[in-house]
């Protein structure tokens, strides 16, 4: 697995990542039913092609390029990402289920802006 989405991207979906990613593994998009249904994007892993278009475009710096990467308290989100596949609503319900549980275990972080949330990570 490589690029991780995280919690910057909850409630914000912005697209910006979708439209520079060259093998379409950022899901969902707007055009998929399941857009509507997620708090956050996730970040197919048998897809990526480890490129890092989507690094750059992100405006709330939500994606990190590694699992190794991805600060502590960021990690339940790996295994969102790892797990959901586009079109399928068991992997939609698991990997929207621990995004609900790293929302409730992080008030404090839900409660700063996505835009300055990625600072946080760190501290």
């Amino acid at each position: 697995m490589a690029f991780v989405i995280t919690d910057p991207c909850i409630n914000t979906k912005d697209t910006a990542c979708v439209d520079v990613c060259p093998v379409d593994c950022i899901h969902p998009r707007k055009d998929e039913p399941d857009f509507d249904q997620t708090t956050i994007l996730y970040i197919h892993p048998e897809e990526c092609i480890d490129c890092g278009a989507c690094v750059p475009a992100c405006p709330v710096a939500a994606i990190y390029d590694s699992p190794e990467s991805t600060p502590k308290s960021q990690t339940s989100l790996i295994e969102a990402n790892a797990i959901f596949r586009s079109g399928d609503s068991a992997t939609l319900a698991k990997a929207e289920a621990l995004v609900s549980a790293h929302v409730a275990a992080h008030p404090e972080l839900m409660a700063i802006p996505p835009a300055d949330r990625a600072n946080a990570h760190n501290k």
